[in-house]
């Protein structure tokens, strides 16, 4: 299954609720960070598309210099997108693998903010989608990141509009009201998909 969503529409806590479900995660943000670390293939990889500015004086990357250059260049973007995904996906890929070798859930959740932007939501049984006004997306962006109001908006509106992302969604998630009414969405949609998992025998949706 593929959680996916606009940034700051509470990705991270739905999977942390699935994970208190004791279902299997994974998240791409994080493999997308470890895999740009210095020493790993995407590091030096950034380092021949980009240069020695993006890189801090310890050689690890500079994400905010880094990220003030890709916002603003569309063709930046798309260049580093395509050194990290290829490696973030081989990752995902790996990991849905041994959940299944192993055997033991009935299902498994991949958090992948770009899952249409990579035409991957084919590849998954079960899309969920979260979502929330613009407005709050701003808020919480601004506060989480110290960033301005207009950087802020520069990062939504360069993303899939939410309702694009909503019309393919197999299920969705609120998150602009409160911690207990998303974690009640998240729980339902658990359970719903526990109760199809155990009924049909399906592993890994």
């Amino acid at each position: 299954m593929a959680l996916t969503g606009g940034i700051a529409t509470g990705k991270s806590w739905v999977l942390t609720r699935f994970a208190f479900h004791q279902v299997p995660t994974i998240d791409a943000d994080v493999i997308a960070h470890d895999v740009a670390r210095a020493g790993q293939p995407a590091s030096t990889d950034i380092r021949q598309r980009f240069g020695d500015d993006v890189f801090r004086s310890d050689g690890e990357l500079d994400r905010q210099e880094l990220g003030a250059r890709v916002f603003d260049d569309p063709d930046e973007r798309k260049a580093l997108e395509a050194i990290i995904h290829p490696h973030v996906r081989a990752a995902i890929d790996r990991w849905f693998s041994e959940v299944e070798t192993e055997g033991q859930a009935l299902f498994a959740v991949a958090d992948i903010p770009l899952l249409f932007e990579t035409s991957r939501q084919e590849e998954f049984d079960i899309v969920v989608v979260t979502a929330c006004p613009p407005s709050l997306q701003l808020e919480r962006i601004v506060a989480r990141d110290h960033l301005s109001a207009i950087e802020a908006s520069q990062r939504i509106t360069i993303q899939l509009p939410t309702e694009r992302r909503l019309g393919a969604a197999d299920f969705e998630v609120r998150t602009d009201m409160s911690d207990a009414d998303t974690d009640r969405q998240v729980d339902e949609i658990y359970e719903a998909l526990s109760g199809q998992a155990r009924g049909d025998g399906t592993e890994g949706l």
